[in-house]
C-alpha cells in the first residue's frame, strides 16, 4: 500500500472515531453551540417564507456523480434537500429538485419518494418532484434556467457539483430578485459562487448542512471532528515549519544517509 493510501486510511477512521465519540459525548447535551452561518440562516427563512405565501424552493443537486471526488458535494446536497422537504411539508407547492447527472437524478427521486412517504404526503399533486434537466454543463444549465424563472419559485438553493456554468444559474436567481444559497466543491465554481451569490456557501460548509437544519446528533458530531481535524493540520503544517527552520530534516536525513 502507498503511503498516500495509508494515510487517506488513517484520516477517514480518525474522523469516524471522533465523529462516534463526540455523538457519544453530546448524547446527553440539550443543545450544542455550532457557529453561525448566514446561507444556512436563510434557508430556514426562505423554507418558512415558502409556507406563508404559497411558493416553493428550488434545489439544485449540481451534475456530479457519486463514483468519484464530486460524490461527497452530491450527497451533501442530498442531505439537504430531506431537510429541506422535511421542514416544508405544509407547504402548497414543495420544492422542487433539479439535477445534471442520470445516477444523482435516481438518488434525489429516491429521497423526495421516501421523505413524502415518511410525512404521509398522499396528495401526488402536491409532492415534491425532481427533474434531470441535462447531462452536459450546457444542456443542465439551460433547463435549470427554465425552473429559476419560474415566478412561483421564491428561492433557489445550489449545493451539489457545479463548475463555471453556475454563473448562469445565480445570474438568473439574482435578476428574478430570488435569495440565492449556493456551495460547491470546487474551487473555480467557488470563487464564482462567492462574486454572485447573494448567501455563498464557501469550503466545508457546504457538508454542514445535516447539522444546522437539524438532521441528526451525528451530524453535529461532524462538525466538532471537523474542527479537530483542522486544528491537527494547523499544528501539522507548524510543526513542519518549524522543523525545516531549525534544521531537524537535514539532521535527520544525515542519519539516514549514514553521514553521522
Amino acid at each position: 500500500m502507498s503511503a498516500t493510501g495509508f494515510t487517506g486510511i488513517v484520516v477517514v477512521v480518525l474522523f469516524v472515531g471522533l465523529m462516534i465519540s463526540f455523538s457519544i459525548i453530546n448524547n446527553n447535551r440539550k443543545s450544542i453551540h455550532v457557529r453561525p452561518i448566514a446561507a444556512y440562516e436563510k434557508i430556514k427563512k426562505e423554507i418558512n417564507v415558502s409556507v406563508e405565501d404559497g411558493t416553493q424552493l428550488h434545489i439544485s443537486l449540481g451534475r456530479g456523480g457519486i463514483t468519484g471526488p464530486e460524490s461527497a458535494a452530491g450527497l451533501a446536497g442530498l442531505i439537504l434537500l430531506k431537510q429541506v422537504i422535511d421542514k416544508s411539508s405544509m407547504c402548497d407547492h414543495p420544492p422542487v429538485a433539479s439535477t445534471g447527472n442520470a445516477v444523482l437524478s435516481i438518488l434525489a427521486q429516491d429521497t423526495i419518494r421516501g421523505s413524502s412517504q415518511a410525512l404521509n404526503l398522499a396528495d401526488q399533486q402536491k409532492n415534491p418532484s425532481g427533474e434531470l434537466t441535462g447531462v452536459t454543463p450546457f444542456s443542465y444549465a439551460v433547463g435549470t434556467l427554465t425552473t429559476i424563472r419560474d415566478d412561483n419559485v421564491s428561492a433557489n438553493i445550489h449545493t451539489g457539483w457545479f463548475g463555471n456554468e453556475i454563473i448562469w444559474l445565480t445570474t438568473a436567481g439574482e435578476r428574478q430578485s430570488s435569495p440565492t444559497i449556493a456551495g460547491t466543491a470546487q474551487l473555480p465554481a467557488q470563487s464564482v459562487i462567492y462574486a454572485s451569490a447573494s448567501d455563498p456557501l464557501i469550503g466545508e460548509e457546504l457538508y454542514a448542512s445535516g447539522a444546522y437544519l437539524g438532521a441528526g446528533k451525528l451530524h453535529k458530531a461532524s462538525i466538532s471532528a471537523q474542527d479537530v481535524v483542522r486544528w491537527i493540520i494547523v499544528f501539522l503544517i507548524l510543526g513542519s515549519i518549524l522543523f525545516n527552520l531549525f534544521g531537524f530534516n537535514t539532521f535527520i536525513e544525515d542519519i539516514l544517509a549514514g553521514s553521522l
